[in-house]
């Protein structure tokens, strides 16, 4: 059996977090149910983000996200319906984690932590910022070429814009929603710029960019 995206589907493997490799813990006995579960899942979509941003989307199968994980292709569809619903569920986490902030508040971060007398350089590929706006790239063009899964990530993207734009005031002539919908570009553009050339594209205009699309100091 094959799901829309190429992954073949095992017949008959409901294997679910029995599918983990890894030894049960000592002393404390089974993991109750629901925990077990909560643990499979959190280690397939952190497996997903780690592949995805490094292969991108195509070229990570869900076998592949599996054996990362240290669990069956079994455990894979036994807590997702498909490769599209990794994904949206992936990008829920993104917009459910509040340790997570916009893409060039994570590169300032980052720069402020390194070493102030280094010049700019290129991130490192595995480094956080990095990792989440190639995780995006992959989320928009994934999004463009499959028309089903464009529309639910488009309402991912919607949800964004809209708990920005409800902590907003129309301003200048732009409603609450355009000013967020101007924000969400601000960041990723100016953060992919930055990521390719950051001498030339410093991580701070996003906070000037930001000051003046959302009056945010």
């Amino acid at each position: 059996m094959t799901d829309t995206h190429g992954d073949n589907r095992p017949e008959g493997d409901s294997t679910g977090a029995g599918g983990l490799h890894a030894p049960r813990p000592s002393g404390g006995g089974t993991p109750p149910r629901r925990d077990r579960r909560e643990q499979t899942r959190t280690a397939l979509l952190t497996a997903a983000e780690r592949l995805w941003a490094e292969r991108g989307i195509h070229g990570a199968s869900l076998d592949d996200i599996a054996s990362a994980a240290g669990l069956t292709k079994g455990a894979v569809y036994s807590n997702f319906a498909g490769k599209t619903d990794l994904l949206l569920a992936l990008m829920e986490r993104f917009t459910s984690d509040p340790s997570r902030s916009d893409v060039c508040d994570e590169i300032r971060t980052a720069e402020e932590d390194a070493d102030p007398t280094d010049r700019p350089t290129r991130h490192a590929p595995d480094d956080r910022p990095r990792r989440l706006a190639l995780l995006l790239v992959e989320f928009w063009l994934y999004g463009m070429r499959d028309y089903a899964a464009g529309w639910r990530i488009a309402d991912w993207y919607a949800e964004r814009r809209a708990q920005m734009a409800s902590e907003l005031e129309p301003t200048d002539g732009l409603a609450a929603d355009d000013r967020a919908a101007l924000a969400v570009a601000l960041d990723l553009g100016v953060a992919f710029q930055h990521l390719l050339d950051p001498a030339r594209v410093p991580a701070h205009l996003y906070k000037t960019g930001k000051t003046l699309m959302l009056g945010t100091p």
